[in-house]
């Protein structure tokens, strides 16, 4: 190839340009073609192995300066961003076939890095003999040399090829098991042809699941599940055999005789994790995590989930009977309540109770006006401001970008909206980023982050706007309450910057936020009528705080078995070579209400500890749990508006990313330690 056509490539493809050229660097979606990942990525690994090259060749005496911190070419970094969050986000067979070629080769490119041994012995004498450091940089050293460590650098060579394979195994079984959830998610569908059969299901869902019908060329009434058609139909479809068949299809996911059965990959993927922590002298895969975590150790973790199901078990089983008690005072005295009958009488006893529902909330919550309500309370916070922008390009039609601004009028950072479910989606929601923070060691200049929230709310019809459940809103601000964090970030290296916090520490400024949903000043804020333009009613305000407890000791006790479930598989010493079904039952066997499904399976689309970042974590939830409702206590102190209060958790939580222990950045905010007690009493598990 001669060089004009070379350069002539380059310029085609944006990732291989020094800028993209658009609006605060945003990623350009509406320029990038599916053939410039592959070659975005393969160049990118090149102009890594040239800085590598580059350091590792400089004859200077290793300092901090010339080794840890050097300015490097984030063509690599860029392109990945994109292409993996697009890979959960809206995603295509020809994406899925391409991660599974690069995954193993972007693998073994970050292998060569941390096995290569000039950089290593560099790192290793800066560690050893530096300049004082001042404390984000010395953060940042203890991280670099911690992460050669952990990655295998004091490995022999025969060791180092060993790890490299798993690792290169572990990385291609991960990724195929999160394609087949997708899959194997979208392959089942319930199109139902009478009215008859809807019965008890809301206008809204029906109105949604006719859409859905037309939109796939379909008479009748069609049901997924994805979220919004799922939870739904579970809490109100009046035909039990109809709840049996989604609930079936659910929790049989990935089990089935087909290409996307992951019972074969999850074996695969607990030996691989824990073969990789004996390699590296840890007894298990949790105690190779928990080093790197608030909890520190497998007793701390075990400690923390005995103590919840000790505390909140008494009220799950309450919960239990009430709702199996209505069930046969309904149907009759011999009736036994199945797990797909669940929702169904909850939501019948909670009507009771109290008379409120998910339907009856819905028409105050519009989604725009959801958009507003909490972006204003990012306003009356932290006097932020977000302003759209139709100017910056978008994956999707429906994704918004928002400029958002600091409340000197500065420029902050951009957030991306996408809020529906699709085809092309994952189910769940999460937050992420397609860029992060922090300062030019060049030119002191200062790359703001570019966050973004997706989600799967329930998607506007013919005749109605979204309209979100309580739940949803709640969602909303939890996965935005990830993005205050990135947004906020304000320290000088980007692997300290942003939401890189230890897993059980990342769940804080989300969990956080949700403690505004049946907050009456919150809700005064923006919850209407979409009709009217009525304000929420204060009696129905009132119905939904009494409500707020309903059922959370059956919400606690299902979050530990989870926690459970995913601490016995990374606490295992040996080979795992069980059932997988059998091991599941057994596993969380002390924190389970209802008599197991044969058949029914959560580890083969367990994704958050088989394919994300919660492995030996998912307890993380409950340690956030426990800081959130303990920093909410403060601003019941001092006013959930305070901004004395939320300036102090901004600086001294927010902003601080990595740079400090995470409770070292919660003690300066609180004051003090932690406890569970505000958490216990939220709950009303504990009075006084």
């Amino acid at each position: 190839m001669d060089k004009e056509n070379m350069n002539s490539n380059i310029s085609a493809n944006p990732f291989l340009n020094k800028t993209f050229g658009t609006p605060y660097e945003t990623v350009p979606f509406d320029k990038i073609r599916f053939e410039h990942y592959e070659e975005a990525m393969m160049e990118g690994m090149k102009r890594d192995d040239a800085d590598i090259e580059r350091i590792t060749s400089n004859p200077e005496l290793p300092t901090f300066e010339n080794t840890i911190i050097p300015k490097g070419d984030r063509t690599l970094t860029r392109v990945s961003n994109v292409f993996f969050n697009l890979i959960s986000a809206d995603t295509n067979d020809e994406m899925d076939a391409l991660a599974q070629k690069m995954s193993p080769i972007l693998t073994e490119h970050s292998n060569k890095i941390m096995f290569n041994e000039a950089l290593w012995q560099r790192v290793q004498a800066i560690h050893a003999d530096h300049r004082p450091l001042e404390p984000e940089e010395q953060t940042l050293l203890d991280n670099m040399y911690q992460s050669f460590v952990r990655h295998g650098a004091l490995l022999s060579p025969e060791e180092k090829e060993e790890f490299m394979r798993l690792q290169m195994e572990l990385s291609q079984v991960t990724l195929q098991y999160q394609q087949n959830v997708l899959k194997d998610t979208n392959a089942f569908q319930l199109l139902l042809t009478e009215e008859t059969q809807l019965c008890g299901l809301p206008d809204s869902q029906r109105e949604a699941a006719a859409l859905a019908a037309r939109e796939q060329g379909k008479e009748g009434w069609l049901f997924t599940l994805h979220a919004p058609s799922y939870g739904p139909f579970m809490m109100y479809a009046d035909d039990r055999e109809l709840r049996r068949q989604m609930y079936m299809a659910h929790m049989t996911i990935c089990t089935h005789d087909n290409e996307n059965n992951n019972l074969p990959l999850v074996p695969r993927i607990v030996n691989l994790r824990r073969q990789l922590a004996n390699i590296l002298g840890y007894k298990t895969f949790a105690d190779f995590i928990l080093v790197k975590r608030c909890a520190e150790n497998i007793q701390n973790v075990e400690r923390l989930l005995r103590e919840l199901l000790e505390a909140y078990m008494p009220a799950a089983r309450r919960e239990m009977e009430e709702v199996t008690a209505l069930a046969r005072e309904t149907e009759g005295p011999d009736y036994e309540l199945k797990p797909w009958d669940f929702s169904y009488y909850s939501h019948k006893l909670r009507m009771l109770r109290y008379n409120i529902d998910s339907e009856m909330l819905r028409p105050y919550f519009e989604l725009s006006q959801v958009k507003q309500g909490i972006f204003g309370l990012a306003t009356r916070l932290y006097g932020i401001t977000f302003h759209k922008r139709t100017d910056i390009a978008v994956y999707h039609p429906d994704v918004e970008a928002w400029e958002v601004q600091d409340e000197d009028g500065s420029y902050l950072g951009i957030l991306y909206t996408d809020f529906h479910p699709r085809a092309s989606k994952q189910s769940g929601a999460w937050m992420t980023t397609y860029k992060e923070q922090w300062i030019d060691e060049d030119d002191g200049s200062e790359s703001r982050p570019h966050a973004s929230v997706t989600m799967n709310f329930t998607k506007p019809t013919d005749t109605k706007p979204a309209l979100l459940t309580l739940g949803e809103v709640e969602t909303f601000l939890h996965e935005f309450g990830h993005s205050l964090h990135a947004l906020f970030s304000k320290v000088r290296f980007e692997s300290l910057s942003c939401t890189n916090v230890y897993w059980d520490f990342v769940e804080l400024p989300s969990q956080f936020m949700e403690n505004y949903v049946t907050e009456p000043e919150f809700l005064n804020t923006f919850a209407r009528h979409y009709e009217t333009g009525e304000s929420m009613p204060q009696e129905l305000i009132d119905r939904i705080i009494r409500s707020k407890n309903f059922m959370c000791g059956y919400a606690c006790v299902r979050q530990v078995s989870l926690g459970l479930l995913d601490l016995a598989y990374y606490t295992l010493e040996q080979d795992f070579d069980a059932d997988v079904l059998a091991f599941e039952q057994e596993a969380w066997k002390d924190a389970q209400l209802m008599r197991p499904v044969e058949g029914t399976c959560m580890s083969v689309q367990f994704s958050h500890i088989m394919s994300g970042g919660y492995a030996a974590g998912y307890y993380s939830y409950k340690w956030a749990e426990v800081l959130d409702a303990d920093a909410f206590a403060v601003f019941k102190e001092h006013g959930i508006f305070d901004r004395e209060t939320a300036n102090r958790f901004r600086n001294e939580v927010l902003s601080r990313g990595a740079t400090e222990a995470p409770m070292t950045l919660y003690r300066r905010f609180r004051g003090q330690e932690p406890t569970i007690d505000a958490l216990l009493k939220r709950n009303g598990i504990k009075h006084g």
